[in-house]
């Protein structure tokens, strides 16, 4: 049996007692952007949020991405979320290849190069990564800019969470930029 096939006998049993509540319409608090990484899948629960609480938006690296930021202003202009946070994590694996090296892997391996997607958004520090995507969403016009945004890198030894804040000079040239 595939895993697709015991997750799907999996949710037959998760439907007995499923809640319905569930099924309203969306009204989220914020929104987090992390990574896809397995280790991040309870980092709602981690923050003391309920399911319905945040939207999740995730992908290879914690990247701001054209889909990213449609997401955001989904979540910001439509549902209602408040605050935005940006979790990166230790050992991420975007850490362990540079975009060519991973375009020149697939292209080995299948023989054909790579047309998409153009960059894979490889990155060697994570705090670093952090504060540029923190600039990118607050760099958007179309964010609210009354709404926080946030960022962190996540522990994976000790499940905590550290601060990641912007450059005093990063702040100052983007309260100018409002």
């Amino acid at each position: 049996m595939s895993l697709i096939d015991e997750a799907l006998q999996a949710n037959e049993q998760a439907a007995q007692t499923y809640d319905a509540a569930f099924g309203r319409p969306p009204a989220p608090k914020m929104v987090i952007v992390t990574c896809m990484d397995p280790r991040l899948n309870t980092i709602v629960p981690m923050l003391g949020l309920q399911p319905g609480d945040a939207d999740l938006i995730r992908n290879a690296g914690t990247v701001i991405t054209e889909d990213a930021l449609r997401s955001l202003l989904v979540s910001t202009r439509v549902l209602g979320s408040r605050e935005i946070m940006i979790i990166n994590h230790t050992g991420c694996g975007m850490q362990t290849f540079t975009d060519d090296e991973l375009a020149a892997s697939l292209e080995q391996q299948t023989g054909t190069a790579t047309m998409v997607p153009e960059r894979f958004y490889a990155f060697t520090d994570a705090e670093t990564q952090v504060r540029e995507q923190i600039q990118k969403v607050k760099g958007h016009p179309w964010i609210p800019k009354d709404i926080p945004v946030r960022g962190f890198v996540y522990d994976v030894t000790t499940g905590r969470l550290r601060e990641i804040t912007l450059a005093p000079d990063l702040v100052d040239s983007q309260r100018e930029t409002r």
